[in-house]
């Protein structure tokens, strides 16, 4: 546990007075996200660790950024409480502020929300090396200008995140996996009717022929749901393991030369899209390995009511994210530049003109 903000702010002030630009760096395990960019030198915020404060009873804890997932996990079991977004651990490289600047969320997404949609509030050195904070420790919190979940997805391009302040929740009391066998186009149709119903279902995705459904909550729900739906039950230890490399991206479509990631409509048709593919978060989250036109694949993103980006592999030195609307990307610049006037951290990034 070390507290290095003051060697932070040095070092982003350094950079500024010699008008050069950062690469944020800590675990290292999302160097393949986002663009190839160039820049004069790296901050390390690696060293950066440790959890400031935890209430289980609040549900709330505060940790900085270059903590490690696996650490934060660890604390959290001890009190029966978890990371209900389900980041991926990448080998337990994985840093808190990594999770958030990339905006990577687990098989629970639509059911449990994202990690933006749990954090509370941030610390951040901006590009005048001004430690700023934004948000609270506390679920309510609506006093000033919120910047904190903005950093979801902004790949370390807002300034550099030095405290996170994230809300958690309480292990489910009961968690039973089903299995089906069917096509993907019954898979989506399948996913789309169980989550539409009343039930306790925190996940639901396809591969290779199989639709596995995860079940969690009170017992008495998860047992009289299992019963009405069938299918076949995986055993605990098994259906843990099969949830955990689904969360950590283990399956071999993701070590392809090229994976793209769809958010589409959950109820979208199957996309004509050849090669390996895996569907996600109850048919919301598709992925497909392949070389395949970016326009092309952008072109069947919107028609399916959604984005995609080129989530590894392929040209990253071009465009890797969905396009955005002028009105967008203006409004993108005018904050990038409020915070970071200079251009100082992870410039291009997320997209070539940010």
């Amino acid at each position: 546990m070390s507290d290095l903000t003051n060697e932070l702010i040095s070092q982003v002030r350094d950079a500024v007075e010699a008008k050069e630009t950062l690469a944020i760096s800590a675990g290292g395990s999302k160097a393949f996200m986002g663009r190839q960019i160039e820049t004069d030198r790296t901050i390390d915020v690696s060293g950066h660790t440790g959890i400031v404060s935890y209430q289980p009873v609040e549900l709330v804890m505060t940790a900085r950024a270059g903590t490690r997932l696996a650490e934060i996990e660890s604390a959290l079991s001890e009190h029966n409480q978890m990371l209900a977004c389900e980041p991926p651990r990448f080998g337990g490289k994985a840093t808190l502020g990594g999770t958030l600047a990339a905006n990577v969320s687990g098989p629970g997404r639509p059911w449990y929300g994202s990690i933006r949609d749990h954090v509370l509030g941030v610390r951040l050195i901006n590009g005048e090396a001004e430690q700023l904070r934004f948000g609270g420790q506390v679920m309510k919190n609506v006093a000033g200008y919120d910047l904190s979940r903005l950093q979801a997805g902004a790949m370390g391009g807002l300034g550099l995140m030095t405290e996170i302040s994230l809300k958690v929740l309480p292990k489910p009391a009961t968690t039973r996996t089903l299995k089906f066998a069917m096509d993907q186009a019954e898979a989506i149709q399948r996913m789309n009717s169980m989550s539409g119903q009343p039930k306790p279902i925190t996940a639901a995705y396809w591969h290779n022929g199989e639709l596995f459904v995860r079940l969690a909550g009170a017992a008495s729900a998860v047992d009289a749901t299992a019963k009405i739906w069938g299918g076949e039950e995986l055993a605990p230890e098994v259906a843990l393991a099969l949830w955990a490399d689904l969360q950590d991206q283990k399956p071999a479509l993701f070590n392809a030369e090229k994976v793209w990631r769809f958010s589409v409509k959950g109820s979208a048709d199957v996309l004509p899209i050849e090669g390996d593919s895996l569907i996600n978060w109850g048919g919301a989250e598709r992925w497909y390995a392949g070389d395949h036109s970016f326009d092309r694949m952008v072109e069947l993103a919107e028609s399916a009511g959604g984005q995609v980006s080129l989530y590894r592999g392929g040209d990253r030195t071009d465009e890797v994210l969905h396009p955005v609307n002028p009105s967008i990307q203006a409004l993108q610049q005018r904050i990038k530049a409020s915070v970071d006037p200079q251009g100082v951290f992870n410039p291009g990034r997320a997209f070539g003109w940010l």
